[in-house]
């Protein structure tokens, strides 16, 4: 065998290797001016939003869609303050390879929750009033993210009783175990990562209310919200960064053995101390 093909065969599997590792990966860019456009022509973003472009951010990131697909076209708006931690967030679901459906811009679903839902969308940022209220959602605010509304539906309930899925399809994960005896492990549950979200900042997940249950989202509270809105963005990341950091410490000097216990108390001091 001649070694100069086999050096050649070497280099360009190499070369594929390389190209296949450099196509995974995760950015942060502005909100362009055409982007503001856009979104406000598609009633992403209403005349009275409480945030402006200036302080939202795209975080551009890699994922494992549901048939162990690498994609390379993730994006989610969010505050600007938050853009990193979210970045991080998503490069540790990629690691953990925790599946996701898609995840694109509310201007594809023309600022409709329910189709954006409907399609399985991972989402952040769309100025809405909360489900059934008056206030602006935290989504408005870009610190609020939606994951898999499918496999964790938002759940309501009648004066009966009766539960409501949303989206409809969602009633089939009402078994929030991810691995049932007999049955085929499920992907892409909330339930896998509430850490993970909790690690940098998310501290609130809607799975853990009462009625109605929000299995799809978490969120920063709206008093912290409502701070970084109001500082210039360099201001604003370092208040976040250092709430996030307040809650790190708390996990890691309690002496708690259980660490869903240890998270769900640091949580609770922080958000009631550290706002």
């Amino acid at each position: 065998m001649k070694l100069f093909p086999l050096l050649h065969r070497y280099t360009a599997v190499a070369l594929l290797c390389v190209a296949t590792t450099a196509q995974a990966g995760s950015s942060i860019s502005e909100v362009s001016p055409a982007a503001c456009n856009t979104m406000r022509q598609q009633g992403v973003m209403q005349k009275d939003a409480p945030v402006t472009c200036a302080q939202l951010r795209i975080v551009h990131f890699s994922y494992l869609d549901f048939d162990g697909k690498l994609r390379n076209d993730g994006e989610i708006m969010v505050l600007a303050a938050v853009a990193e931690h979210v970045q991080a967030i998503f490069d540790t679901l990629l690691q953990r390879k925790f599946a996701i459906a898609r995840a694109r811009l509310m201007d594809h679903y023309r600022g409709d929750d329910v189709a954006s839902m409907r399609d399985n969308n991972t989402s952040a940022f769309n100025d809405r009033r909360i489900t059934n209220g008056k206030a602006p959602s935290l989504h408005a605010y870009g610190v609020a993210i939606d994951i898999n509304p499918l496999q964790n539906p938002y759940v309501q309930f009648e004066a009966d009783g009766k539960a409501l899925y949303s989206p409809p399809g969602g009633s089939k994960y009402a078994n929030r175990l991810a691995v049932r005896p007999g049955k085929p492990a499920r992907q892409g549950m909330a339930e896998e990562v509430v850490e993970v979200f909790a690690h940098h900042g998310f501290l609130g997940w809607g799975g853990n209310w009462d009625a109605p249950i929000d299995y799809q989202h978490f969120q920063v509270n709206r008093a912290l919200a409502l701070r970084l809105i109001a500082l210039p963005v360099p201001e604003a990341r370092s208040l976040f960064n250092a709430y996030v950091e307040r809650y790190r410490q708390c996990v890691q000097g309690s002496k708690e053995a259980k660490r869903a216990s240890v998270q769900a108390s640091c949580a609770t001091s922080v958000e009631r101390g550290g706002q």
